[in-house]
């Protein structure tokens, strides 16, 4: 299974608020062995986020969007995913139901804090008030991180893909006279290698057999002044 990932905000772009939500939805997809393909920030205009929705939604199994979610001027996203499907908002009657078995009339919350995209799955927000959605295979959850946490873990089962197995070396040789020993481990075993230099190289090894990857690791680790291996 291959996702997108996109979040919504002004506030993100000039760096305001720390991007948490991509990173932690990015580790909860790769523990289930989906591949996150995309990872991407918008600002909070319709025809931007409708723009990135249409494609990624043609492109990927999944797309999750996240921020812009509630009545405020600045709260444009399911206005966006809407258009990106040529579909219309409306009153939706499920998530008025669910707010008012929390306690929540229609006087109390803007008309629009129920308006979703026409033939959605409304979402419960259970940390929050504003409702999500899901789009055919686009879900739409809040920016609020512990809200957006709340609300995925009610679709996390469907998210699912091959699980990997990763295993790291450290080698204290400089990242440069490691490449020709990276093109024949890649040549060699089924794996993605990935380096990343600092007092020691960190090498990455990812595969979906378990077996592949300790393979992989003790033959780069005999074959350079490896420090020591750990697993992720």
């Amino acid at each position: 299974m291959n996702a997108a990932v996109v979040t919504v905000g002004d506030e993100l772009l000039v760096g305001d608020t720390e991007n948490t939500n991509a990173t932690w939805l990015c580790d909860r997809l790769d523990a289930r062995g989906v591949a996150v393909r995309r990872v991407t920030v918008v600002p909070d205009e319709v025809a931007e986020i409708a723009r990135v929705v249409n494609e990624y939604h043609a492109e990927y199994d999944a797309v999750i969007v996240t921020g812009g979610l509630g009545p405020t001027h600045d709260d444009v996203t399911m206005e966006a995913v809407a258009a990106a499907f040529g579909r219309g908002l409306e009153a939706n009657a499920e998530a008025t139901a669910w707010l008012a078995d929390r306690g929540y009339s229609g006087d109390d919350l803007a008309a629009e804090t129920t308006h979703l995209p026409a033939d959605c799955r409304p979402l419960p927000n259970e940390a929050g008030v504003a409702p999500g959605a899901v789009v055919e295979s686009v879900y739409v959850l809040p920016g609020v991180p512990d809200e957006m946490k709340a609300m995925f873990d009610l679709v996390e089962d469907e998210f699912a893909g091959t699980p990997t197995h990763v295993l790291t070396v450290d080698v204290d040789e400089p990242e440069s006279e490691l490449l020709d020993r990276f093109a024949s481990l890649r040549e060699r075993f089924d794996v993605r290698v990935g380096s990343y230099p600092g007092e020691v190289v960190t090498v990455k090894i990812t595969a979906e057999s378990e077996a592949e990857a300790e393979r992989a690791a003790a033959w780069i680790r005999e074959r350079t002044d490896a420090v020591e291996e750990r697993s992720a």
